[in-house]
């Protein structure tokens, strides 16, 4: 039988990325130690306040057909939640979709057609390929350099500009590399798209777990109130990844438009959860959970830091944000995903090797900061095991130290 071509353009490297995460699951769940450093899936609980929200919800029947576009006290928290960022902004800009992941394809199909250009700077996260893709659009890649930390120049996005261009894609804090975009480089990216007639889409998911600098938000840069896109979510800020609520705030049309998605595709998200989502928004950030998630992810960075300080044969890219960072491992002669296989198969741990993520990141591996300081640190002790032995073994051992 005949499937569409949908099928050939969602699949590919991004869905083979996690193959490593998958044999890792395999032999956790077959009671092997293993360290699974391959996802960002907090290792927290949901604050139990949020989860008392849900129940308190069902129980009081919330178990019907929910609004489309989502309910309006959870969007006016949402909106609040902006101006207390200083961003100006309206619940009829604003559509809650299940996940992040959801809005990002939801907007995709929205604003992008056959032969369109989206320029994402690489590496980025693994599923943006397929979503682009999905829509018939091409996606033209920028580099962002390991030698310079991954950070990002306006001049490669300028450089990449054709008359094909329909978007910018940008993901600040980054995924994977734990970097921020900082507010010149905002606007000079602003001015690119007021001067090509560029929608700019801002995947800002990580906003909430900033170590060092500022968040700008995409929605507040000047001239860009009708063209950005923010896409947002509480699954990393509250430890909320299953209970899968995103939203996209935009422009109304635009909303208008993913809400007849919504209603051909998704149908609403589930009132109980919308009313927990609301009841994580009115917390204060600073409350103690959130507070304590966010210092335990700037713990957990340090700690990988310092355990891995005096490694010969790898060097960490430090993050001022998220909970991932890159690791170099390129003086091992290494491929970046026979490192990591190498890793798993011989020394129980798992990361995503860095060409996941894109071209860029060859000679890279990504680990996510998602246990407690001292598992985190025996397992970067395996991984420097596993990087000197494959320096000791290529004879450069020596000369690196």
């Amino acid at each position: 039988m005949r499937y569409s071509r949908l099928t050939e353009r969602i699949a590919g490297e991004g869905a083979a990325a996690w193959n490593i995460h998958n044999r890792a699951l395999a032999r956790l769940e077959a009671g092997e130690d293993i360290t699974v450093l391959s996802v960002g899936d907090p290792d927290f609980d949901t604050p139990t306040a949020i989860v008392e929200s849900a129940v308190e919800s069902l129980r009081n029947g919330a178990t019907h057909y929910p609004d489309i576009q989502g309910k309006a006290a959870l969007r006016q928290a949402i909106a609040e939640r902006y101006r207390q960022r200083g961003v100006e902004a309206h619940p009829e800009q604003l559509i809650v979709l299940a996940g992040a992941q959801c809005g990002l394809y939801a907007v995709a199909q929205c604003l992008l057609d056959p032969g369109d250009e989206v320029i994402v700077p690489e590496p980025c996260y693994v599923t943006y390929e397929a979503v682009l893709h999905s829509t018939g659009a091409s996606m033209m890649r920028i580099p962002l350099r390991g030698d310079s930390g991954f950070r990002l120049d306006a001049a490669d996005i300028e450089a990449a500009i054709t008359p094909r261009t329909r978007a910018i894609m940008l993901n600040s804090p980054h995924n994977p590399t734990g970097q921020l975009i900082d507010a010149d480089t905002w606007q000079a990216i602003a001015e690119l798209c007021l001067r090509h007639d560029l929608w700019l889409i801002s995947d800002e998911v990580y906003a909430e777990l900033i170590f060092e600098g500022e968040y700008v938000c995409a929605a507040s840069l000047p001239g860009l109130k009708d063209r950005s896109i923010v896409i947002d979510s509480l699954s990393k800020s509250h430890a909320m990844t299953g209970w899968r609520l995103g939203w996209v705030f935009g422009p109304e049309a635009l909303i208008e438009h993913l809400g007849n998605l919504a209603l051909c595709m998704l149908y609403g998200c589930p009132d109980f959860i919308q009313d927990a989502a609301r009841e994580a928004l009115i917390q204060d950030r600073n409350s103690p959970q959130l507070k304590a998630m966010r210092e335990s992810y700037r713990a957990r960075r340090d700690t990988v830091c310092a355990a891995l300080a005096n490694c010969p044969a790898v060097q960490v890219i430090k993050p001022a944000a998220g909970m991932f960072l890159m690791i170099d491992i390129r003086a091992t002669r290494l491929s970046s995903q026979a490192f990591a296989d190498r890793l798993l198969d011989e020394y129980g741990v798992s990361v995503l090797s860095g060409e996941a993520f894109g071209p860029s990141a060859a000679g890279f591996v990504r680990l996510s900061l998602t246990v407690k300081e001292a598992r985190l640190t025996a397992a970067c002790h395996r991984l420097a095991s596993c990087a000197e032995a494959a320096l000791e073994e290529t004879g450069h051992l020596s000369t690196v130290q």
